[in-house]
């Protein structure tokens, strides 16, 4: 067969094979607006939009999650009783929260803000010294550089003392890990897997990415947030540097939620359980609730986390987030939010890490103003934390980006802490940002080049995968 009897054979295979992703998007994408534009694409541009839909358009799978809930509630049966039950009063506004993450308010917690890379890698270090029976620990990155051998070999040394290491990595955020990092902890006794939701590699597939950070030393000194392990964490990669980020310590009850999360993805990786250790008891003044959220839930977990958490604000709402492309019920909520007459404001980087997110974060950023929302720019580097202040008593740390990535499509999790002093330190924390940063109007928008404009607006439409 000659070349000009294939190329219509293969246009019209390749037609073909778009009209039957587009009907797989149209039974599958969890959004109106996501299948609408699938579909629009797969079926009149499948050169285009086929490949990416093989990588991006999945938006549902089966076994991971069945085995998740089944495994979350046995957890929760075996490792609940005894614990106390109902929301304190302090806490009442947030018991919506913990009935959609099957969450408990846990009392007396220990909380320390680590506010940047060297102040939160520092304390982790100094816990994992001092491991004595177990370290658990998931990271969405992993790099082999001067931070993250300074990992391999902190936890090699805790595996030749006898202490059960046991890693997780996401294998998509840790691509550019090489092997021999992974078989050298191997090989030192730390038990180490790549996350993934099938067990069964699937190289088309780049949703459904676990992107939480934890960190649990003997079940009683646990942490979370924005970071990962790499020098661009600490501030040692320009262009982005100097790094700007939070992550929590906590000690208490509440660790024991960060054990469950861990455990739970443990199992689906390996059909084993980790140590489930005691936390320490309750000596703190802070009420925390984690929230572990993913596409596993029931329900959009995250995005209903957002809006719950903007919903409780009555004086202000102070949040930071490095990718700011919020959904019809987070932007509605922050619209009431101005409404009601709260303190609403939003601090973003002024320098893109990803381009495409950076541009749609522009246009959305335009639309807040516009709506009351007050915008600030980050000066001094890139601002990567995920914090929300919530009036004077509440404040989360957390690994969740305000875009369509955490709301559906990532596996996440937060500390929501109710804790006047907690607060307080935060906004000390926030307003010293909020001091090396701009306020922005809709002149940004308005002496962009009309080309940049364009770009906007283009690059909202990809606001689903986002």
């Amino acid at each position: 067969m000659t070349l000009p009897h294939i190329l219509p054979l293969l246009a019209f295979l390749l037609h073909l094979a778009g009209i039957l992703a587009a009907m797989h998007a149209v039974m599958n994408t969890r959004t109106a607006q996501g299948a609408f534009a699938w579909a629009l694409g797969l079926s009149l541009l499948p050169y285009v939009t086929l490949v990416p839909y093989l990588y991006l358009g999945r938006s549902h799978f089966h076994g991971y999650v069945t085995l998740h809930r089944a495994h979350h509630r046995r957890l929760s049966q075996t490792t609940r009783r005894g614990e106390r039950v109902g929301v304190p009063e302090s806490c009442v506004r947030y018991s919506e929260m913990a009935q959609m993450v099957r969450g408990t308010f846990h009392p007396g917690q220990q909380l320390k803000l680590l506010v940047g890379g060297e102040a939160a890698f520092e304390a982790m270090f100094q816990a994992i010294a001092r491991a004595e029976q177990c370290i658990l620990m998931q990271f969405f990155i992993f790099h082999d550089d001067m931070l993250g051998q300074r990992m391999q070999h902190a936890l090699l040394e805790r595996a030749s003392a006898g202490v059960r290491v046991f890693v997780l990595f996401d294998g998509i955020g840790s691509h550019a890990l090489p092997g021999h990092y992974v078989e050298t902890l191997r090989k030192g006794g730390v038990v180490i897997y790549p996350f993934a939701t099938r067990r069964r590699p699937n190289r088309f597939q780049l949703n459904f990415r676990n992107h939480r950070k934890i960190v649990v030393v003997d079940g009683s000194l646990g942490f979370l947030g924005g970071l990962n392990v790499g020098d661009e964490y600490l501030g040692l990669k320009p262009p982005l540097a100097p790094w700007r980020d939070t992550h929590l310590q906590l000690a208490g009850p509440a660790v024991v939620e960060l054990q469950r999360s861990f455990a739970v993805d443990w199992h689906w990786v390996t059909g084993e359980l980790p140590p489930m250790l005691p936390s320490s008891p309750a000596q703190g003044s802070a009420h925390t609730l984690i929230a572990a959220t993913g596409p596993a839930d029931p329900q959009e977990t995250c995005s209903l986390f957002f809006t719950a958490a903007i919903n409780a604000a009555h004086k202000r709402l102070w949040l930071t987030t490095p990718y700011f492309v919020p959904d019809q019920a987070v932007m509605s909520a922050l619209r009431l939010a101005v409404m009601r007459g709260v303190d609403v404001r939003v601090l973003l980087p002024s320098r893109p890490d990803h381009f495409t997110v950076f541009l749609a974060s522009t246009l959305h950023a335009r639309d807040a103003i516009a709506a009351g929302i007050r915008i600030y720019r980050y000066q001094p580097g890139f601002m990567h934390q995920k914090v929300i202040l919530i009036d004077d008593d509440t404040a989360c740390v957390s690994s969740m980006n305000l875009d369509n990535r955490s709301f559906r499509l990532n596996f996440e999790i937060g500390a929501l802490n109710v804790d006047r002093a907690f607060a307080a330190d935060v906004e000390r924390m926030l307003t010293e940002d909020f001091g090396k940063a701009v306020e922005i109007t809709r002149e940004e928008y308005r002496r962009s080049p009309y080309v940049r404009r364009l770009a906007m607006h283009v690059a909202r439409l990809f606001d689903p995968i986002l």
